[in-house]
């Protein structure tokens, strides 16, 4: 393996295991998303992100949750107006992906409009309390993401390798852009509405944040196999779930479930970094390890006494809402086919 990836593997496990450890000890509200958000942080090449692009990254999460409060009274009152003003604001952020913007921006976007709409709408007192454990959640996985770079630096440049530093990939044509973004629409905003007309929404939050990763993965991914790729990595997702849930089964501890959190990263990572870039597959198999803890995270708290019914219920919701994107993409790319390129 190259050392470059090894580096960047043992990073992205270090950095979630260490995440979930402290915030399971502490636990505090939604504390699950901390080592979800150090997921979506560690699983890119870039090096580490300092303090200024820390506060972006965390504003990127808390801007888009506080500034959708105000959609609430229009989704109570006149629902019609405030799922119009919601799909303006998805599609933004899809858009931003699509069009060349951060990745990991993008996602904190998505999560922020759909977490708090789907869970501000039915339980309006619930919604400082909410966008109050979202805010901890990106400061503390800043923490973790400072601390695994600082553990695990960068590697020295190759003194062999050319100095002039790679040229900047161009930012995709616009009308590619909104098709991406349309087709992440058509993914998020259906799943998003119904949550919205179901008085037990604020259960579903685990749910809404798979939701947004999908329709980021919708809006980033440009291959042909994007809508194949949204259903594996819930399968594996899935998988990596059901192993951690049965071994937590045998012996409910932290120590294990801390293990075991790395283990998958050690495993998922090899499938997300690849020589000095990114895996071929990296959008699926970083997704995998998100689905993964989205599942795993929230049974293991409700584990002492638990039949595991709940982490069931969980993984048949989310593998549905994983075929309806991936038969939603393939409906889309039938009556809206990528342009295929051609030469000048």
């Amino acid at each position: 393996m190259h050392p470059v990836a090894a580096r960047r593997i043992f990073r992205l496990a270090l950095g979630v295991a260490l995440a979930l450890c402290v915030s399971q000890m502490l636990n505090w509200s939604l504390s699950f998303m901390c080592p979800v958000l150090v997921i979506v942080l560690l699983s890119t090449p870039f090096p580490a992100p300092g303090f200024k692009m820390g506060v972006v990254f965390v504003i990127a999460l808390i801007l888009p949750a506080v500034l959708s409060m105000a959609l609430i009274p229009f989704l109570v009152h006149t629902r019609w107006v405030g799922i119009l003003l919601m799909t303006l604001a998805l599609y933004y952020s899809f858009y931003y992906t699509a069009r060349g913007g951060k990745p990991v921006l993008g996602t904190f976007m998505t999560i922020g409009i759909t977490v708090v709409v789907t869970v501000g709408s039915v339980n309006a007192s619930a919604l400082n309390a909410l966008v109050d454990a979202l805010a901890i959640n990106a400061g503390f996985a800043m923490v973790f993401v400072w601390l695994a770079h600082a553990f695990l630096p960068d590697l020295p440049a190759d003194p062999g390798a050319g100095k002039a530093p790679p040229p900047a990939p161009a930012k995709p044509d616009l009308r590619d852009a909104r098709r991406n973004a349309y087709r992440a629409l058509l993914v998020v905003l259906p799943i998003a509405v119904i949550f919205l007309f179901m008085s037990g929404s604020p259960s579903y939050t685990v749910m809404m944040i798979k939701v947004a990763s999908m329709g980021q993965q919708a809006s980033a991914d440009k291959s042909a196999e994007m809508g194949q790729s949204l259903l594996e990595s819930t399968i594996w997702g899935g998988v990596g779930a059901i192993i951690g849930w049965g071994l937590m089964s045998i012996w409910p501890s932290l120590v294990p479930y801390t293990l075991l959190t790395a283990l998958a990263g050690l495993l998922f990572g090899r499938g997300i970094f690849k020589g000095r870039g990114m895996h071929p597959k990296f959008s699926m198999w970083s997704y995998a390890f998100l689905t993964t803890l989205v599942i795993l995270a929230p049974a293991v708290l409700d584990l002492p006494g638990s039949s595991g019914a709940a982490i069931w219920s969980r993984l048949w919701i989310i593998f549905m809402i994983a075929i309806y994107g991936t038969v939603a993409v393939a409906v889309f790319n039938a009556f809206w086919p990528e342009r295929k390129s051609t030469d000048s």
